[in-house]
């Protein structure tokens, strides 16, 4: 019988972690009791429908120990009569040596109020990203002998150090993952069959075919300019300055109008690289938008652009999500052959693909799809095929549940 698990994430809710909620709605609804785990409150202000729809209970942990010191207090009191405390503190001090940062301390801490607050309640736990939700489940794991489980996505496979995951993937029952290229290099450091790929997928009843006529704008008026739609966060590996250094160089007698959608870290730095490149009257920043808004985006838009890119620590997208929501909505999209991008894109087929970095091929991408409103609607529509034949997130949701132990 389903039983109830712990669903460990770094932050609970946040817009650009739809595929999470998408999966734990998908999840409950075939039966799976779950208990949602943030190591973080949310920092913003909006929610998606997805977010409204979950019934899951939130617990948030201490987000820093020193914020909720009586509480972290009691769970070590209590947690040091559990029969694996030993065995965790050992475990924990062996990567302190490794890893000497108080984050390591700070994992240490919310396992133990994990382990004393929730792990009684479950039946076992299951960590979204392979870095820090992994840490502090596995260490409550070996506190309470509770078996875990993990989801592996992007920057968590690839900035995390080997030693790192081949510890925690001998440690956890098994791994999926949501691209080829992450499962082949998490497979190679565990035991054969613990690791999984199961692609997210895109819910296709909240994202409807798109519309069936766009308007054939070919940058030739400038009264009614072609629009660039990018969603992504203003973060290194997504490669917004590559973009807006391309668009720069675009002929000076074409008429675009970039959209961007997306918070983050990076957006001043570029505000003020738009300005100097001369672009400010053609960017509209619209900055974190609900997923009613993104959706209508996508449908007022005429071409999608993600420009993404290795980032100096390693950190890099995986299959990006908006790929297959823009191409549910008949867009073309412009963007790198990154990680698990070529997994989707097939170039010239369903969008152009560039090498990342390389702004002259970036912009002779987009020239060219500007330029031709009927290539831009060939490319959608195979796009759009594609997602609604291969990408659904249907056969990923029923492979976990059945991991779960939900039998359809």
């Amino acid at each position: 019988m389903p039983h109830r698990v712990a669903f460990v994430l770094k932050g609970y809710p946040r817009l650009s972690e739809t595929f999470i909620a998408q999966e734990i709605l998908g999840l409950e609804r075939r039966g799976l009791d779950i208990v949602i785990v943030s190591l973080r409150h949310p920092t913003e202000g909006e929610r998606h429908p997805v977010h409204r729809a979950i019934k899951a209970p939130i617990v948030y942990l201490p987000e820093y120990l020193a914020h909720e010191p009586r509480r972290v207090l009691r769970a070590w009191w209590a947690a040091r009569r559990l029969a694996g405390y030993g065995v965790a503190w050992r475990a924990w001090l062996c990567d302190l040596v490794r890893d000497p940062t108080p984050n390591r301390v700070r994992r240490f801490g919310q396992a133990l109020v994990l382990a004393v607050e929730v792990a009684p309640n479950v039946a076992s736990l299951h960590a979204h990203f392979l870095h820090t939700p992994a840490s502090v489940t596995r260490y409550a794991a070996l506190l309470t002998g509770l078996p875990w489980t993990c989801s592996a996505h992007a920057k968590d496979i690839w900035t995390t150090p080997d030693w790192e995951k081949r510890e925690k993937l001998a440690a956890c029952r098994w791994l999926v993952t949501c691209t080829q290229g992450g499962a082949d290099h998490l497979a190679a450091l565990a035991e054969r069959g613990r690791v999984e790929l199961v692609y997210h997928g895109l819910d296709l009843e909240r994202f409807a075919p798109g519309p069936a006529h766009r308007r054939r704008r070919d940058g030739g008026n400038p009264g009614d300019p072609v629009v660039i739609l990018c969603v992504g966060r203003a973060v290194p590996k997504k490669g917004l300055e590559d973009l807006l250094d391309a668009l720069a160089l675009l002929p000076a007698g074409l008429a675009w109008r970039l959209v961007h959608i997306g918070g983050g870290p990076l957006m001043p730095a570029l505000r003020r690289r738009a300005e100097r490149l001369g672009l400010v009257d053609r960017i509209t920043w619209r900055g974190a938008r609900a997923q009613d808004d993104v959706i209508a985006a996508y449908r007022e838009a005429d071409l999608f652009a993600l420009t993404v890119r290795i980032a100096e620590d390693g950190d890099r997208d995986g299959l990006p999500n908006v790929l297959l929501e823009a191409q549910s909505q008949g867009l073309a999209v412009v963007s790198t052959a990154v990680s698990a991008v070529p997994e989707f894109v097939t170039d010239e087929v369903n969008g152009v693909l560039v090498t990342e970095r390389d702004r002259s091929a970036i912009a002779g991408a987009l020239a060219r799809l500007i330029q031709k409103p009927d290539l831009r609607e060939r490319m959608g529509r195979a796009g759009e095929a594609r997602v609604r034949r291969h990408f659904g997130m249907d056969a990923g949701l029923a492979r976990l549940a059945a991991k779960f132990g939900i039998v359809a």
